[in-house]
């Protein structure tokens, strides 16, 4: 087969794809090859560029046996490792003394397996979240059933930490039923048409008792007109009530709510309008920031969870402004304060 046979049909790949032949060197790649493996790889031993010890050994068996085989490839693009699936086919008739090639073709799984492993945090994730209060509470059960059958003290004592164990799971799986509903209509967008302002005060009337309770001052300085929005006016509400309760929870003695219409937001590329929700507490170290809307990922694990926090609040909220076209911002030194922006486009 000649030459510009050979890189024709490899150029119609659409995978990155090379040709090894009975010299054990490359003898044709395509520009995604090239791209992945170094421009200068023609004619080179194929140990010198494919290292990796399982994808090297296959393509030694490949030109022994002539059979098929797969592999798995690691690099790096330069922002984060990728892993590639590879597929070794053997062709006969072409090379060296048309003595046969093995073509090895690359395909990038990394998204397949980011989403697995993914999917395998969250497992772990919720059976260690479920598995701590059931080990408490089978823990309080034994000893009610024996030591402290007749003692009326301590059995008021471990089932009212039976009930806040209860609750906490409970809270866990609502949490869970309600990000599963956000992600399934993530793709769908809202469609009714709603007054954010008096959403806004809506949310901190209703989370009033719980600043009194914390002794907490909320601030809120509303503008005079209505701001019109597209939206769902229950997941905005979940919204705003996870972030204040936060502020309140986690922040100082002051929560403060201000209002910005913005003429053009460069993010969404509209106008739009900007909620703040500021607290002036402890702050929250920079490292964790990019984390905060991970699932399950706490700043501080044993405070939320005395808090009664499941780990999904945050991750809530990103999904249901995701599906509103909006842009959610954490800024927050410690010391100094947090601030969550939620920015949504006008209607």
């Amino acid at each position: 087969m000649k030459q510009e046979v050979i890189a024709g049909f490899l150029e119609a790949m659409p995978q990155a794809s090379v040709l090894v032949d009975q010299t054990e060197r490359f003898i044709g790649a395509n520009r995604l090859a090239l791209e992945l493996l170094g421009a200068q790889i023609m004619g080179r031993h194929f140990a010198t560029i494919l290292r990796q010890p399982n994808v090297a050994g296959a393509i030694e068996k490949c030109l022994e046996d002539r059979g098929n085989r797969t592999a798995r490839h690691l690099s790096n693009d330069g922002a984060q490792d990728t892993t590639y699936e590879v597929s070794l086919r053997y062709v006969g008739g072409i090379g060296a003394v048309e003595g046969g090639a093995v073509l090895v073709s690359f395909t990038d799984v990394t998204e397949r397996e980011q989403a697995n492993q993914m999917r395998r945090d969250f497992v772990a994730n919720v059976s260690h979240e479920l598995r701590t209060p059931l080990t408490a509470l089978m823990g309080f059960i034994e000893t009610l059933r024996g030591a402290a059958r007749d003692d009326a003290d301590a059995r008021d004592r471990f089932l009212s930490i039976m009930e806040a164990e209860a609750s906490r799971m409970n809270r866990l799986v609502g949490d869970l039923l309600s990000l599963n509903r956000v992600e399934s209509k993530e793709r769908i967008r809202p469609r009714e048409e709603m007054d954010l302002v008096a959403h806004l005060a809506s949310t901190l009337k209703t989370m009033q008792p719980l600043a009194e309770a914390g002794k907490v001052t909320l601030k809120f300085a509303p503008p005079l007109d209505p701001v019109m929005i597209i939206g769902d006016p229950d997941q905005l509400l979940q919204v705003f009530i996870n972030l204040v309760e936060n502020a309140i929870k986690y922040g100082g003695n002051e929560v403060e709510m201000t209002v910005e219409l913005l003429e053009r937001d460069p993010s969404l590329r509209s106008a739009a309008v900007r909620v703040r929700v500021i607290d002036n507490g402890p702050g929250i170290d920079p490292i964790h920031l990019p984390r905060l809307t991970e699932r399950f990922y706490r700043a501080d694990s044993h405070r939320s969870r005395e808090m009664g926090g499941t780990g999904l609040g945050l991750a809530i909220v990103k999904h249901i402004i995701n599906r509103h076209r909006g842009r959610l911002k954490v800024e927050s030194e410690l010391g100094t304060g947090t601030c969550f922006a939620v920015t949504l486009p006008l209607t």
